[in-house]
C-alpha cells in the first residue's frame, strides 16, 4: 500500500477530532430546538400577554424591483398593515426584490463564485424592518402573496435602532475595559450594541403553488427582547419574482417563563463554556491535548512531516473559513498552513456580516498580504465597522487586490473610498451596490483606478459629473452597471462618453433610467459594438417609432440579454429585428407591451437557438393560448405569462 493513503488518514482524523465538538453542538442545538418548538406553548405565562404588530419601518434592504421616487413594488410596502392580502397576484402595492430565478446567474454579467463559501449560506437578498415595542419573539409572519418560498432565514438584533445610545460607542467601552468587566457586563453591552440571532433559517426549498400564503415558521427561543427582524431571501427556485406583503411580529413585553420540564431541559443547555468544559472534545480540551508533553518536545509531527506541503496545502483549501482557524489552533504544523497567505487569496466574509467587527479584521490581517479576490458585501453596518478598521486593513492587504465586493456596507464613506482609490492599484472589479449612504462627492475617486473592468454602482447616489469622469479615465471598463442611479440628470450625456471612452463595454445596465433617448441609444450603439447584454427597463422616454431598438439590433449582433422591461411601445418590427440579426440571444423581457403578436415571436424563437428566458407577462396581444402552442414548438424556452389579478 502507499504510504501516502495512511498519511492522509491520519490528516483527515486530525480534521475530524478539530470538528467534532462543532458537530456535536450542532446536532444537540437541533435537539433542543425541536424540544423548544414542542413546548413552546407551556413556556408563556397567561399574565404575560402576547404583542402583535406590524412593521413600523423599513430601515434597510439590498435591491427592490420598484424605483427609488415611487411606491410601486418598493421594499418600503413592507411597513404596516396588508396592502393586497389575502388575495393573489401581481400587485404594485407589494415588496418585490430585483431578481428571481438562475438568469441572472447566466448572463454575461454575472461574477464568478467566491471559493469557500459556505454551504449553509444561501442568502441572495435582505430587507430589515423595524418595530415599535421590543418583544421577546413568539413567532413572526410573513404575508406572502405572489410566488412564495423565498425567505430562508429571520433573524432578530438586539439593538434597539431607536436607542438614543451610538452602538458604536458601546462597543468602544467593553473595547478599552477589557478584562476589568464582568463576563455578565459585558454581555449586557455586547447586546446593546447590536448581537444578531437566527430564529429562523432553511435551505431553498421549492414551492410549487403560487397564491398567496401566510407563512408561519417555528422560531426558536431567545434571551434578548428585539424590535429589528430582517428577513433574509434565496429566489432561485422560484418560476417568477416573489412578492411580500407585510410582516407580524407576535411577542412577549416580559421573558416567558420557563415550565419545569422545559426549564429542566434547558439547565443542560448554558452557555458555551460550560459545555466545553464538560465536553472532552471542546477546543480548550482539544488544545491541551495537542500542547502536551509529547507533541511539544516531538522531534517530529509523524506521518505530517512526510507529505509534502503543497498536498497538506490543497487539502485545506476546501475548509470553510471558521474551519481553518480552528484547525490552526490544534498543533504547530497545521498552524503554519492555516496561516499561509496563499489559503486567504480568495476572501468571503459575507457569510459572517453578523459577527465581522473592527477586531475580526485585525485578526485576520496578518493572513491576508496575498488576497486578491475579497467579499465584504453586507459587513459592518451599525458600527461594527469602522473607518479606521476597514483603512488599517486595506493598508496592508490592498496592494495585490483584484476584486472588491462592498455591497450594502453601509460604513463606507468618502474616506473609504480614498483609501481603496490610493491602497488597491491592481483593483479591476468593485462593487457597491446599494451603498446609497454614500455621499455624492466620494464617488470622484473612483476615477483613479484606472484598470477598472467591472463597476456596479445600482442603487448608489453617483452625480453625473463623478460618473463622467469615471468614465473618461476607465477605459478598460468592460461592465457597468447604473441602475437605478436617480442623481444622473441627463442619461444622454453619459451614453455619449460612454460610446465615446469604453469600446471594450460588454455589458450595460441601464435599469429605471427616467430621460434616456433615442440620441443616446445612437451613440451607444454605434461605439460599444461588443455589448453582449443591454438592460433598459423601465426606461419611459424610449419609445419604438424613433427606431432606437431596431438601430440596436442592427448594430449590436453579439447581445445575448436584452430587458426592454414595461416600453409599450416595443413592437414586430423591433422583434424581427432581432431575429435577423441578434442570434445569439438569450435572455429577452418584453413584459408590458401591446404591440408584439404571436407570429413574430415565433420567428423570434426559430432564429434564437440560444434562448432560454422570454418574458411576455401582462402583454395584451399574447394569450394563453399563444404561450401554451409556442411552450409545445419550442419546449426548451422559459416563456413567462402572468395576468394582473
Amino acid at each position: 500500500m502507499s504510504p501516502v493513503f495512511p498519511m492522509l488518514t491520519v490528516l483527515t482524523m486530525f480534521y475530524y477530532i478539530c470538528l467534532r465538538r462543532r458537530a456535536r453542538t450542532a446536532t444537540r442545538g437541533e435537539m433542543m430546538n425541536s424540544r423548544r418548538t414542542i413546548e413552546s406553548n407551556s413556556r408563556t405565562s397567561p399574565l404575560n400577554a402576547e404583542v402583535v404588530q406590524y412593521a413600523k419601518e423599513v430601515v434597510d434592504f439590498s435591491s427592490h424591483y420598484g424605483s427609488e421616487n415611487s411606491m410601486s413594488y418598493t421594499m418600503w410596502n413592507l411597513a404596516g398593515v396588508p396592502n393586497v392580502f389575502p388575495s393573489s397576484g401581481d400587485f404594485t402595492q407589494t415588496a418585490v426584490f430585483r431578481t428571481y430565478g438562475t438568469w441572472w446567474d447566466q448572463c454575461p454579467s454575472a461574477s464568478l463564485p467566491f471559493k469557500r463559501t459556505p454551504p449553509n449560506f444561501q442568502s441572495q437578498d435582505y430587507v430589515e424592518l423595524t418595530f415599535e415595542q421590543q418583544v421577546y419573539p413568539t413567532a413572526v409572519h410573513v404575508l406572502e402573496t405572489y410566488h412564495p418560498g423565498a425567505v430562508i432565514r429571520i433573524l432578530a438584533c438586539s439593538a434597539n435602532p431607536y436607542s438614543p445610545i451610538p452602538p458604536a460607542e458601546v462597543r468602544l467601552d467593553i473595547s478599552l475595559w477589557g478584562d476589568n468587566v464582568s463576563k455578565d457586563t459585558k454581555v449586557e453591552m455586547s447586546l446593546l450594541s447590536g448581537r444578531w440571532e437566527i430564529l429562523w433559517s432553511e435551505r431553498p426549498t421549492k414551492v410549487n403553488a403560487s397564491q398567496a400564503r401566510q407563512f408561519k415558521p417555528c422560531i426558536k427561543q431567545i434571551n434578548f427582547p428585539t424590535n429589528l427582524i430582517r428577513l433574509e431571501v434565496n429566489s432561485s427556485l422560484l418560476d417568477y419574482y416573489t412578492e411580500l406583503d407585510a410582516v407580524v411580529l407576535h411577542g412577549t413585553k416580559d421573558k416567558p417563563v420557563l415550565s419545569l420540564k422545559t426549564s429542566l431541559i434547558d439547565m443542560n443547555d448554558l452557555e458555551d463554556d460550560d459545555y466545553e468544559e464538560k465536553d472532552g472534545c471542546g477546543m480548550d480540551s482539544l488544545n491541551k491535548k495537542f500542547s502536551s508533553t509529547a507533541l511539544r518536545e516531538g522531534p517530529n509531527n509523524g506521518y505530517f512531516d512526510k507529505l509534502p506541503y503543497e498536498l497538506i496545502q490543497l487539502i485545506l483549501n476546501h475548509l470553510t473559513l471558521p474551519d481553518l482557524c480552528r484547525l490552526a489552533q490544534t498543533c504547530k504544523l497545521l498552524n503554519q498552513h492555516c496561516c499561509d497567505p496563499l489559503q486567504y487569496i480568495h476572501l468571503n466574509l459575507q457569510p459572517y456580516w453578523a459577527k465581522l467587527n473592527d477586531t475580526s479584521l485585525e485578526f485576520l490581517q496578518p493572513r491576508c498580504t496575498l488576497v486578491q479576490w475579497l467579499n465584504l458585501s453586507w459587513t459592518g453596518n451599525r458600527g461594527f465597522i469602522s473607518v479606521a478598521g476597514f483603512s488599517r486593513f486595506l493598508k496592508v492587504c490592498g496592494s495585490e487586490l483584484v476584486r472588491l465586493e462592498l455591497s450594502c456596507s453601509h460604513f463606507l464613506n468618502e474616506t473609504c473610498l480614498e483609501i481603496i482609490s490610493e491602497m488597491c492599484p491592481n483593483l479591476q472589479d468593485l462593487n457597491l451596490s446599494s451603498c446609497d449612504k454614500l455621499p455624492p462627492q466620494a464617488f470622484n475617486h473612483i476615477a483613479k483606478l484606472c484598470g477598472l473592468r467591472r463597476l456596479v454602482l445600482y442603487r448608489t447616489k453617483v452625480e453625473q459629473t463623478a460618473l463622467l469622469s469615471i468614465l473618461n479615465f476607465c477605459s478598460e471598463l468592460q461592465h457597468l452597471s447604473l441602475g437605478s442611479c436617480v442623481m444622473i440628470e441627463d442619461y444622454d450625456v453619459i451614453a455619449s462618453m460612454i460610446g465615446a471612452k469604453c469600446k471594450k463595454l460588454r455589458t450595460l445596465d441601464l435599469w429605471r433610467c427616467k430621460n434616456i433617448t433615442e440620441n443616446g441609444i445612437a451613440e451607444l450603439a454605434s461605439g460599444c459594438p461588443l455589448l453582449e447584454e443591454l438592460d433598459l427597463g423601465w426606461c419611459p422616454t424610449l419609445q419604438s417609432g424613433t427606431g432606437c431598438f431596431a438601430r440596436l439590433a442592427r448594430q449590436l449582433p453579439n447581445l445575448q440579454k436584452l430587458f426592454l422591461t414595461a416600453n409599450r411601445s416595443v413592437c414586430d418590427t423591433d422583434i424581427e429585428e432581432l431575429a435577423c440579426n441578434c442570434t445569439r440571444l438569450r435572455q429577452l423581457d418584453i413584459l408590458g407591451t401591446r404591440m408584439v403578436s404571436p407570429p413574430s415571436l415565433r420567428k423570434l424563437l426559430e432564429s434564437c437557438k440560444d434562448l432560454s428566458l422570454l418574458d411576455v407577462s401582462f402583454c395584451s396581444q399574447i394569450d394563453n393560448r399563444a404561450v401554451l402552442e409556442l411552450n409545445v414548438s419550442f419546449p426548451k424556452v422559459f416563456i413567462k405569462k402572468s395576468f394582473t389579478q
